[in-house]
This record gives structure tokens, C-alpha cells and sequence, in this order.
């Protein structure tokens, strides 16, 4: 039996506290993101592949039978998720250079509404109601942002598009890994995906010829405070979380990253949420709401 199929009727960590730091975590990369002076799929590759690099051995470790027993077709799906997952880093710390972290982080954050969408075509299920209404919501809210943003700047407008397509990649990952991520230990799964979009990133790092070593101090010490704190600790904890809570409390809880975010970019960077930007971002958030309740 695989650990994470083992019963725990009390857990050693409260689920609740699990999740709260699992928000907490997360909402920190965007802040790190900014903060790092490196191109932007190099920082995404940093990100996953120093993960995956402090993964190795504790994954060697405790699921080398369970790594070693995977069939062709179940690495090639990992693989894939892996390269959707490397799409999202791509495309979303890109928007960071086009666009605010509190327009970035909630249009990123829109998967609730795209694995609603997707979901007929990948697994077969119906669109429900409750789907179509946060689409609705959503649009008028990416709507509204976009208007603004296409009024200041084309730049903006292209940070907006970039977060939203990482969104879409985000869920596209997330469904592929679904079906995975119930035959596969939660140490086994993460590696797998993690190790996949760090071989993709850092092969398009080097094929391209960008910078990848040579940085300033505070810049890899970014590099290392994004694998460690928003990837390892952040969603390992949502994952973790899994066991405890529905799919549906799990999507819910992330609209804790775009406040979170928002907050300490103001801090940070003193940026300034306009009230478009609020009006837009509050009507995503809605309907990201509905979307993940409607689970």
C-alpha cells in the first residue's frame, strides 16, 4: 500500500493549518518572481528545477519501487502534465514584466473556470450550470481589466493575456495529472511533473542560448526561496490538503493568492489597485468561487 493511501483518522497536522500556510506559500511567488533580475523562463526553470533537484533523493528514497514499476503510457501522461505545467511558469512570470501582480495573479488563477470548460473534452464530463454562470463573471471581469489595461499600454494588455494563458495551461496540467495523481503517491507525482517541466525549461534555456548562470547574490537566493517556498512548501500542502478536503475547497482556497499577492505587492512594490483593476479582479474572483463550490 502506497503512503498516501494509508487511513489517518487524526492527522499529525491539522488540515486547516495545512492549508492556510499551503496560501500563504503561494502568494509569495509572484513577489519573488519580480524580484529575481533574470529572464523569465530562466527563473521558471530555476523554480521547478531546483524542486525537483531537492526532490531527487527523497523521491529515490521512498518511491524508487513505485518510479520503477510505472508503464510507458502513464510516463508519457506525466511527461505531458510536466509540459503544461512548464507552459504555466513560461507564460505567467512572463506577464510580471507586462503587467501588475494583482492582474497577473487572478487571471492566473482562473483554472477553476478552464478545467469547467475542458473537462467534456478531456474527461468526458458535462459542463454543469454553475460553470456557465462563472464564465459569464469571469469574461466581464477579464473584460474590464483588459479595457483598462489596453488603455494605458499595449504591454499591459499583453501581461494580461500571458496570465491568462498560463491559466489555461495551469488546468490543462491539472487534468491530465487527475487521473495519475490517484495511482501515484504524492512524493511520486510531484517529482515526475516537476522533473518534466525543469527538463523542458532548462532545454529551452540552453537551445536559446539565454543567460543561466552569473547571477547577483539576491537573485539565486530568489531562485531558491521560489523552489523551496511557493513550490515545495505551497502546493505540496494543497496537494497534501487533497486528502482532507474536496477538489472544490481546494480551487476555492486559491483566491487566498491573488489577495495575498496583491497585499504584499503593495508593500513591495507600491502598486496601487485601481478600482477597474478591484472591480474586474472581485467579479473573477466570484465566479473562480462558484466554480470550484459547484464541485
Amino acid at each position: 500500500m502506497k503512503q498516501d493511501d494509508t487511513i489517518e483518522i487524526q492527522p499529525r497536522i491539522k488540515p486547516h493549518f495545512a492549508l492556510i500556510s499551503g496560501i500563504m506559500a503561494v502568494s509569495t511567488g509572484a513577489i519573488f518572481a519580480k524580484l529575481a533580475d533574470a529572464p523569465a523562463i530562466v527563473i521558471a526553470a530555476y523554480r521547478v528545477g531546483l524542486a525537483a533537484l531537492v526532490l531527487a533523493p527523497i523521491a529515490l528514497w521512498k518511491a524508487r519501487e513505485e518510479l520503477s514499476a510505472l508503464s510507458s503510457a502513464d510516463l508519457v501522461r506525466a511527461a505531458v502534465a510536466g509540459a503544461f505545467l512548464a507552459l504555466h511558469f513560461g507564460t505567467w512570470i512572463s506577464s510580471l514584466n507586462f503587467t501588475s501582480v494583482a492582474n497577473s495573479v487572478v487571471l492566473v488563477n482562473t483554472n477553476p473556470l478552464w478545467v469547467g470548460i475542458l473537462s467534456p473534452f478531456v474527461t468526458g464530463e458535462r459542463i454543469k450550470p454553475a460553470i456557465f454562470a462563472s464564465i459569464i463573471l469571469s469574461v466581464i471581469g477579464a473584460t474590464i481589466i483588459g479595457v483598462e489595461d489596453a488603455g494605458s499600454s499595449g504591454n499591459d494588455l499583453l501581461g494580461d493575456s500571458l496570465a491568462l494563458l498560463g491559466g489555461i495551461c495551469a488546468s490543462v496540467y491539472l487534468l491530465l495529472g487527475r487521473d495519475l495523481r490517484k495511482r501515484l503517491s504524492l512524493i511520486s507525482y510531484v517529482f515526475i511533473c516537476y522533473g518534466s517541466a525543469a527538463f523542458l525549461l532548462w532545454a529551452t534555456v540552453l537551445l536559446t542560448g539565454m543567460r543561466s548562470s552569473g547571477f547577483p547574490a539576491d537573485t539565486v537566493a530568489m531562485f531558491w526561496a521560489m523552489a523551496l517556498i511557493p513550490q515545495l512548501i505551497g502546493h505540496s500542502s494543497y496537494n497534501w490538503a487533497l486528502k482532507w478536503f474536496s477538489t472544490g475547497v481546494i480551487a476555492v482556497s486559491l483566491l487566498g493568492e491573488p489577495i495575498g499577492s496583491t497585499i504584499l505587492a503593495y508593500f513591495v512594490f507600491d502598486e496601487v489597485l485601481t478600482w477597474q483593476a478591484f472591480a474586474g479582479g472581485s467579479l473573477i474572483l466570484l465566479a473562480i468561487c462558484i466554480a470550484g463550490s459547484s464541485e
